[in-house]
């Protein structure tokens, strides 16, 4: 039976941002975030609706913040490679665990792994062409939200995009991820903490509605498919 989700679970915590957590499952979730962000995530509308639009016109920048294992970033570095266009790709966390093994693991891909918060790079005057994250904002307190989309939004210059994606709590998703998952709990996702976490993310997310609440002007949300919400701020002139 699926637990009460007509609120968020902002005290819930994810078992991975325990600083005690099991260094071996740690690494086996960073290993396979890449398979389950593939099919949830679907890194591929990005890049083909924001990154490689950009890419075409001339070399870009982008930040992914809160990058974890950096899967997201070396996906874009693929698919970039793969059409002959160029871009310098940051992957920020402040999770020094997530940043070490994500430049262990770059398999050539040129990312810049920093270990490091948004502010930091604020203050140190860092703009990016588009800024990015995926299931960052869930993780966020009250005040942290806003600070967060405040930094973003000043990495992105006057110019630049910033897309935002999560979960979108709700009943359906957390079925269809307890039911999806549950074959794989003994075998790919053993040792891991993917399962459990993702439960445990679903229901810390927004719905569509909490999250319009709190998006400053300017900041538009966008439902999508699974279960997919965007909080996107475009650049004035709205074009890539």
């Amino acid at each position: 039976m699926p637990p009460e989700l007509s609120a968020r679970a902002a005290g819930a915590r994810e078992l991975m941002d325990d600083p005690g957590a099991d260094r071996r499952m740690l690494e086996r979730t960073y290993e396979r975030f890449r398979l389950v962000n593939a099919v949830v995530s679907r890194p591929g509308l990005l890049y083909r609706r924001d990154i490689r639009p950009r890419a075409r016109r001339r070399t870009i920048s982008i930040l992914d913040v809160g990058a974890g294992g950096g899967d997201l970033c070396r996906e874009l570095a693929r698919r970039l490679h793969r059409d002959g266009l160029a871009a310098s790709i940051t992957a920020l966390d402040a999770d020094a665990r997530a940043t070490g093994w994500a430049e262990a693991h770059d398999d050539g891909a040129g990312v810049r792994y920093r270990c490091a918060h948004t502010s930091d790079l604020v203050r140190e005057g860092a703009v990016f062409d588009v800024v990015v994250s995926n299931h960052l904002l869930h993780h966020l307190t009250a005040d942290e939200l806003p600070e967060l989309l405040a930094d973003t939004g000043r990495l992105a210059g006057d110019r630049g995009l910033v897309v935002h994606h999560d979960i979108a709590r709700s009943r359906a998703a957390y079925v269809l991820f307890a039911a999806g998952t549950w074959p794989f709990a003994g075998n790919l996702l053993a040792g891991s903490f993917i399962r459990d976490d993702g439960l445990t993310s679903i229901r810390r997310s927004y719905t569509a509605e909490e999250l319009s609440a709190v998006a400053p002007a300017g900041w538009a949300v966008r439902r999508g498919i699974p279960a997919r919400l965007e909080l996107r701020r475009e650049p004035p002139d709205a074009r890539p």
